[in-house]
């Protein structure tokens, strides 16, 4: 029994993940509803074999089923519905936008993306000549290892 539910959590998992990278909304929303139920599945496989009911009297306390489980997949359950709840309030909007549920790349990615190869040619630029002549004047005006430089600040001498 435990072992045909973690193969179920698997397949849950397994097939949520796929929905989720496929492009369309309504593939995602329940891509993440399997997933959702999937973690469910894997908290009752995790939590083990079921026990007696906490209310029973006179039985020793190891017998007793574990509540924690079941408040962990209670809560897991409604964290998912609200997220599939916000999703499709999100995707029904888009639907009444654009009249399709299909993600496209947005068209700011695409413009950053063309723009990364101007900037790489940017960074690779010569100073102006002005900018040459005041970067050769503060070279000369000390050299890097003169007391005071960017490699000795206080002004002392270098330790060995």
């Amino acid at each position: 029994m435990i072992v045909s539910l973690a193969v179920a959590a698997a397949v849950l998992f397994a097939t949520g993940t796929y929905l989720l990278l496929q492009r369309q909304l309504s593939r995602i929303i329940l891509g993440l509803a399997l997933l959702g139920h999937g973690s469910v599945v894997a908290l009752l496989v995790a939590g083990g074999r079921t026990g007696d009911p906490p209310l029973v009297d006179g039985e020793p306390t190891g017998t007793y089923s574990d509540p924690l489980v079941q408040a962990m997949a209670l809560t897991a359950i409604v964290i998912t519905f609200a997220v599939i709840v916000f999703l499709l309030a999100l995707a029904s909007r888009s639907w009444e936008l654009t009249g399709d549920d299909a993600v496209e790349d947005d068209t700011e990615d695409r413009r950053v993306a063309a723009l990364t190869g101007i900037e790489e040619l940017e960074e690779t630029f010569e100073p102006a000549a002005d900018e040459r002549e005041g970067l050769d004047d503060d070279a000369d005006a000390a050299p890097a290892d003169a007391p005071g430089s960017a490699l000795d600040p206080a002004g002392g001498a270098v330790a060995p």
